[in-house]
């Protein structure tokens, strides 16, 4: 019996290095869960496979934030260097999202679309990534697009976040009252800190203040509580709300 167990754990360990080489996830991955089967593969899970885990976003954040500290090219140049010895479509992946973490979304969008061309041509997560690079490139029409597709074809898929990452495509493509609809949409389904904050941020642009001061109010409540390693997970995104409270 207690090798079933021990077998177990190996193949769920396996399922997960699967999908951390298909989603082009950094390779220490593999070391944690073959080396830790068990413990490895439940922090996997909450870490980078459960869709929408606000522990996800944090532990990804955190983790970002540490290697950039110690080698901000490290993990681009890694990518580079693995497309170049071995051009699998994992690695044009592992190069997008380099690409797009290291400020290169323009590239980062190209690489994208060429793996949308191959075996994972409807791979929502790929899609995801390609509208986010889209967005910040300045080319919102076509995040909306890979956003919208991605909805139609797996409704489930990182509900709160594609949500408010559509609704911000939507107003920088000048589609204002749909991204209103899509904001009001995700604040009264998901809430949370970041819906009301992206939410204000658009209707101070807009000139809507008393809608401005309404969701603050909201913020307010949610940051009350935050300990500084919450306030500095959400530095940039509160940075972003300041300067568009700012008077211009």
């Amino acid at each position: 019996m207690p090798f079933i167990g021990v077998g177990l754990h190996v193949l769920v360990a396996l399922f997960f290095a699967i999908h951390a080489i298909r989603t082009g996830q950094q390779m220490y991955w593999l070391m944690i869960l073959f080396m830790f089967p068990l413990l490895g593969s439940v922090v996997y899970f909450v870490a980078i496979y459960l869709p929408g885990s606000r522990l996800e976003r944090g532990a990804r954040r955190t983790v970002v934030a540490a290697a950039r500290s110690l080698d901000p090219g490290r993990d681009l140049r890694e990518a580079r260097a693995a497309l170049e010895a071995t051009p699998t479509a994992q690695n044009h992946m592992r190069l997008a999202q380099a690409l797009l973490e290291a400020g290169q979304p323009a590239e980062a969008a190209t690489a994208f679309e060429t793996c949308l061309k191959g075996p994972f041509a409807s791979d929502a997560e790929i899609k995801f990534g390609a509208a986010r690079a889209w967005l910040e490139s300045g080319q919102a029409g076509r995040a909306v697009t890979h956003l919208q597709a991605i909805r139609n074809e797996q409704p489930g898929f990182r509900a709160d976040q594609l949500s408010l990452l559509l609704a911000r495509a939507l107003a920088a493509d000048g589609q204002q009252e749909q991204a209103r609809a899509e904001f009001e949409q995700g604040l009264q389904r998901f809430g949370g800190f970041e819906a009301h904050a992206e939410y204000a941020i658009w209707a101070l642009q807009r000139g809507e203040q008393a809608l401005a001061d309404k969701l603050q109010a909201e913020i307010d409540k949610i940051s009350r509580s935050w300990n500084r390693h919450t306030r500095e997970l959400n530095a940039e995104l509160l940075r972003r709300l300041q300067a568009a409270r700012s008077p211009r």
